[in-house]
């Protein structure tokens, strides 16, 4: 086969900051999942993307072009609306686990493609797979029926979607090319617009313990993605939420599964509740069911009888008591006043220190590992009382876990301005 363009040309037009035609894009991205495009070749171009960007054209079809190098799943067949929800990553995010059951309480099937943690940002999967017995692997006609039946569906992303991204996130990821709007902003929407859903609601996280550590960045991500997906016929929005302290109070596997049922439950933290709620309605918004008392399906055990329903239908048994950790270790404040910052990344890190998370996508995680926040931002603490529980299956992961957090809380006088909204603002379709 003779290929209609030469890798170093289109590199060459990168470098020197032209647009990339739509036939060199859906050809690059094609080669290189066939292998005719090196590594090498592609490591230079995403870097020259890196320096020179792209216009929205050029992102929207280097988008079109990952969701064809593999299969696309196909919804139609279901008798209601489809929704989806993403989120760029964040410590001690566990807000999918109560969502999905939420938003399927209103005659909504919710899709979740989900995947692994991986460094300090914890991974639905993992969470979940704490539940014995709960499995993410099923074909398509499994999970067409369970969004029938039970309206909401969490599994495991199959290496048919969009292998292109699954190819050039790993080359990224070695080459210091991640850190890249239109390039996270395509890898992100190859997925979600190939898992057929017809609608999206984005959730950017900001702040320390997010990609985007700042609202200006993380606004650009979010328009990119919105009009991405608009271009692709989804509707789609996103809500700017905070990242700046972790969500709720707990982070690793088990210790997540266990608040995200406090909320079903009508209870749990109110910044969980409150994200929860809003991507929720967001969520029903884009498809047409408006006019709905989403926080009462919480207090009224809707969302918790459709949780038991979405996890008996994947093999798992939600009476089954979770799995604990071995060894706890107290951290306590070391002097009175209001706790003024909790850094979200300090603790992260923390966490998978402890075994919650893993530095490689092969290592296994430990279900129980992980922390709890007896304090947030706004709250008073005293001297020597307990500030965080360190929960480990290996207590020699302790002293590493304990050097991450050595500046990650910050203690002030009383008084201050208490904390805001978990949601920053809102992006829509054009």
């Amino acid at each position: 086969m003779v290929e209609p363009f030469d890798a170093v040309d289109v590199i060459a037009a990168k470098r020197d900051g032209r647009r990339l035609a739509a036939e060199q894009i859906a050809w690059v991205v094609d080669a290189y999942t066939r292998g005719v495009v090196a590594d090498e070749q592609m490591a230079a171009l995403a870097m020259a993307i890196y320096f020179n960007g792209m216009d929205a054209g050029e992102i929207s079809q280097w988008t079109g072009a990952m969701i064809a190098s593999g299969t696309t799943m196909d919804f139609s067949a279901l008798s209601k609306p489809t929704t989806d929800k993403h989120s760029t990553g964040g410590v001690g995010d566990k807000i999918t686990l109560p969502l999905g059951p939420l938003v399927a309480v209103f005659g909504a099937a919710v899709p979740q493609l989900s995947g692994r943690g991986l460094g300090h940002t914890g991974g639905t999967l993992d969470k979940l797979e704490s539940i014995p017995g709960w499995s993410s692997r099923m074909d398509h006609a499994a999970m067409l029926g369970h969004l029938s039946e039970v309206g909401a569906v969490v599994a495991a992303a199959g290496d048919g979607l969009a292998p292109a991204d699954k190819k050039l996130y790993a080359l990224r990821d070695t080459t210091a090319t991640v850190d890249c709007i239109p390039l996270i902003a395509s890898s992100i929407m190859s997925k979600k617009i190939a898992e057929g859903t017809s609608a999206l609601v984005l959730d950017v996280k900001v702040g320390s313990g997010a990609f985007m550590k700042d609202l200006d960045s993380a606004r650009e991500l979010a328009r990119t993605m919105v009009d991405l997906g608009t271009a692709h016929g989804v509707r789609t929005s996103a809500l700017l939420t905070d990242m700046s302290t972790p969500l709720g109070r707990t982070v690793g596997n088990a210790l997540e599964v266990r608040e995200a049922l406090e909320v079903l439950a009508g209870g749990g933290p109110a910044d969980v509740v409150e994200l929860t709620v809003a991507l929720a309605r967001e969520m029903l918004r884009l498809v047409g069911i408006v006019d709905v008392d989403v926080a009462a399906a919480l207090r009224d055990g809707r969302a918790m009888d459709r949780w038991n329903a979405m996890i008996a239908a994947q093999g798992g048994d939600p009476a089954a008591p979770l799995p604990q950790a071995a060894h706890t270790h107290t951290v306590t404040a070391p002097e009175t006043g209001v706790l003024t910052g909790l850094d979200a990344l300090d603790v992260g890190v923390a966490s998978w220190r402890l075994g919650a998370g893993r530095a490689r996508k092969e290592d296994p995680v430990s279900a129980g590992a992980g922390i709890e926040l007896h304090a947030k931002p706004g709250d008073s603490v005293v001297a020597g009382a307990p500030l965080l529980t360190l929960h480990t299956d290996d207590e020699a992961r302790l002293p590493r876990a304990l050097e991450a957090l050595e500046s990650a809380a910050t203690i002030g006088p009383a008084g201050g301005t208490a904390p805001g909204s978990v949601v920053f603002e809102q992006i829509s379709a054009r």
